[in-house]
């Protein structure tokens, strides 16, 4: 497949990246929201397509806008003089050459808050060695730690092995989050595991590589807000939410492994444009 030439493969983009909206976003965790937010980019499709993705409209149905690089650039600056701490990539593995392009034109008018990699954790090492030096904080998810269950529910059996590798990569790259004085993230991995219904994500083997072969200062937000979307409904144990019991016992597990850097967040404000 050749995306020079706008050929589109399984993740439907082209030569362009596709963005669905941008904003200062409030529901992101502590460190990157502070008082201002974070300037999140949301690119529309994914190389991951879970079934029970909370953006379905966004990675299935494809709800965007294509962008070339020098709009891009822009929307980083917009959500920079908006005062957001950070530019935040949502789902970017698919347009890693699209942010690259965009980046020096946003450098050159002035672009210096930290740069946020938000990815669903299936990314090559080949790819991420090219953002070395160009990404300050990575925002991994490491969803599934079972193979079955990333194919049944991700199509991915492979997703376990790809993610701890990424996952890997990216600590080599920028570290243990640093957060300043005022409580904003300036640099390092951020590890997001959603909590799923029936303990699918496989919470104790999650937290034990990430405490072992990571780092046990592994800044870690356990997510308690899974809903079904998307086919879920289709899909028991998934077509439930997740009790207060299963995420509680999560938080006990992470805290059981040596993972003791959690995320708690309050509130939930977003205001989009596109």
């Amino acid at each position: 497949m050749d995306r020079t030439a706008d050929e589109k493969g399984y993740c439907r983009t082209g030569t362009m990246a596709v963005v669905s909206s941008y904003s200062p976003h409030f529901g992101e965790e502590d460190p990157l929201v502070g008082a201002k937010g974070s300037g999140t980019i949301f690119f529309t499709h994914c190389n991951l397509l879970c079934l029970f993705c909370q953006n379905y409209d966004i990675s299935h149905l494809g709800e965007g806008r294509e962008v070339a690089s020098d709009r891009l650039a822009k929307i980083m600056l917009s959500l920079q003089e908006m005062g957001c701490h950070n530019i935040n990539f949502v789902t970017p593995s698919h347009v890693v050459a699209q942010i690259l392009a965009a980046l020096p034109l946003a450098i050159e008018e002035g672009l210096r808050v930290p740069l946020v990699y938000n990815t669903g954790g299936y990314d090559s090492v080949e790819t991420l060695k090219l953002l070395d030096g160009a990404i300050d904080i990575y925002m991994p998810d490491l969803k599934f730690m079972d193979g079955e269950a990333a194919q049944r529910y991700c199509r991915a059996r492979d997703y376990p092995e790809k993610a701890k590798a990424a996952i890997k990569e990216m600590h080599r790259q920028v570290g243990d989050l640093i957060i300043n004085n005022q409580g904003i993230a300036e640099r390092g991995l951020l590890v997001r595991h959603l909590v799923m219904p029936g303990g699918l994500a496989g919470t104790r083997e999650a937290m034990r590589f990430l405490a072992g072969e990571i780092s046990p200062r592994t800044y870690v937000n356990i997510m308690g807000q899974y809903h079904p979307c998307g086919q879920a409904f289709e899909l028991p144990p998934l077509n439930r939410r997740v009790s207060s019991a299963e995420y509680e016992e999560a938080v006990d597990m992470a805290r059981e492994e040596g993972i003791h850097r959690l995320d708690r967040r309050e509130g939930l404000r977003i205001i989009q444009f596109i």
